[in-house]
């Protein structure tokens, strides 16, 4: 996978859904927009990038919606 474009479009969600004035339904929004739209393979590669040492880029509210990802 190619983890920086993931990261790129991972934040381009999460760049939407930070106008929300509720951070938690916004949080809650990015990572079921993750679940019906991306390929389980992406949001694995996005949640191990995460999880590796060598994790950068994500914003911390895509961070926290990736984390809240169930598979």
């Amino acid at each position: 996978m190619d983890i920086p474009n993931l990261v790129k479009m991972a934040n381009q969600i999460g760049q939407f859904f930070a106008a929300w004035p509720d951070g938690d339904a916004a949080r809650q929004e990015i990572a079921g927009h993750l679940q019906r739209f991306w390929d389980p393979r992406m949001r694995t590669a996005l949640r191990d990038h995460l999880a590796s040492a060598e994790a950068h880029g994500l914003a911390p509210l895509v961070a926290a919606a990736v984390r809240d990802l169930s598979s």
